[in-house]
This record gives C-alpha cells, structure tokens and sequence, in this order.
C-alpha cells in the first residue's frame, strides 16, 4: 500500500515540518502593568480631583508624574508578556508582547550554530526584556527557564527564553544541516 500526500497527517515523520513555532509567557509581568495602570490612573484621580491648595506647579508635576511614570511601566512591561518564536526555512523571527514589538528576524544563513541552554535567568541578562551585554550578546528574557542560543556568523550570539527550545535547535540544526548541502551541490554544480 503506497501513502500518497494528502493522506499524510499533520506531525507525521513522514513529511518534515515547515515551520516551528514556540512561545514563552511571564505571567508576573501582568503584576507590573498592574502597577502601572495604577500609576496611571492615580495621576488621572490627581487631575480630576484637584483639591490642592499648594498651587498649580505642584499638582501639574505630580499629575504629569503619575501619568509618564504609568505609561512606561504599562507598556514596558505589557511588550515582554510573551515572546513568539517562529523559524521557517530562512529565517528565526522573534516578536515580543500583543503587538509584536519590538521585533528581530534572524536569517538562517547568519546562523552559524544553534545550543539549547537548560536555564536563562534574567540575571544573568541584567533583568527581563530586550537586553544587550557586549561580552555576552543580545538576548530576549521574559522569563527563568530553557532558551536557544544562537550564534552568528559575526561572532555575536542571539539568546531567547522560549519552551521547547530543544526541539527549536535540532529544527534549526536541521534547516543548517539543509541549507550547507544545498550550498555544496550548488558549487559542485557550478
């Protein structure tokens, strides 16, 4: 009996994936915004309630205050709720909170070797977010955990905390693995 391709199911070994996808969340990081809406709306309930006998200048920096304050713990930390890694045959994106920002596409012919790390903590990385430390490189951390590392042909590396980051680097191994053959039967062609 012959399997032909429609009868293929998805996840079968029989036809290689196209496309891994992962994600990681830090669900501590809905406290934080948390913090910052409080920020926010205390600097609203400041405006509106303007009961202060100090003087305009006081009350016009604290409301002001408040609502900067606010806005940048809300959206800093509303950007590194999640991270969604995708890698498909040419490139690693990586796309951080609901909107997608910031952003980092990683094609796959930069990439010289892919190591899975067992734990990143954001420690190690100077904190949670979008980080960059020269004697280490550039990282996303939105969480403690298992990351892929990647290491590029300039001799920087790429660090991601995502789940399942072992089955990203032997996917990433493979595309590597495809994508040097491919160049040695394209010289040997030539």
């Amino acid at each position: 009996m012959t399997d032909h391709p429609a009868n293929v199911s998805h996840g079968s070994s029989q036809t290689p994936a196209m496309v891994w996808t992962g994600r990681a969340t830090n669900r501590f990081q809905w406290l934080l915004a948390a913090v910052g809406a409080a920020c926010l709306a205390l600097g609203v309930q400041l405006a509106v309630d303007s009961a202060w006998s100090a003087g305009i200048a006081p009350l016009l920096m604290s409301v002001i205050g408040c609502v900067l304050a606010g806005l940048l713990i809300l959206f800093g930390t509303l950007a590194f709720v999640h991270v969604a890694v995708k890698v498909d045959g040419d490139a690693l994106e990586v796309r951080c909170g609901h909107v997608g920002l910031p952003r980092r596409r990683i094609l796959l012919t930069h990439v010289v070797g892919a190591d899975f790390a067992p734990k990143v903590t954001p420690r190690q990385w100077g904190g949670w977010g979008y980080r960059w430390r020269p004697e280490k490189g550039t990282a996303v951390v939105v969480r403690r955990g298992e990351g892929l590392v990647l290491q590029l042909g300039d001799g920087r590396t790429f660090t991601v905390t995502v789940d399942d980051a072992e089955a990203a680097v032997c996917f990433i191994r493979d595309r590597l693995h495809v994508a040097s053959a491919g160049k040695i039967t394209g010289r040997s062609g030539s």
